[in-house]
């Protein structure tokens, strides 16, 4: 059986909320802040992965 790879979203803003996206069976809300250089990060407990538009970014600093 396969192992199935973290989902990844692409956002357009540099700071983003992860709770799992499963109700009750989630994690406890975190913030993660993309970082500019690599341009994704990925949740501590889920491990989705967060990828910046960066054509339709919103500078948010």
């Amino acid at each position: 059986m396969p192992i199935e790879a973290p989902e990844t979203q692409i956002v357009t803003t540099w700071k983003v909320a992860c709770d799992g996206g499963e109700g009750a069976l989630g994690h406890p809300r975190v913030w993660l802040t993309i970082p500019r250089d690599t341009g994704w990060v990925e949740c501590g407990y889920c491990d989705k992965r967060y990828v910046i538009d960066r054509k339709h970014a919103h500078d948010d600093h």
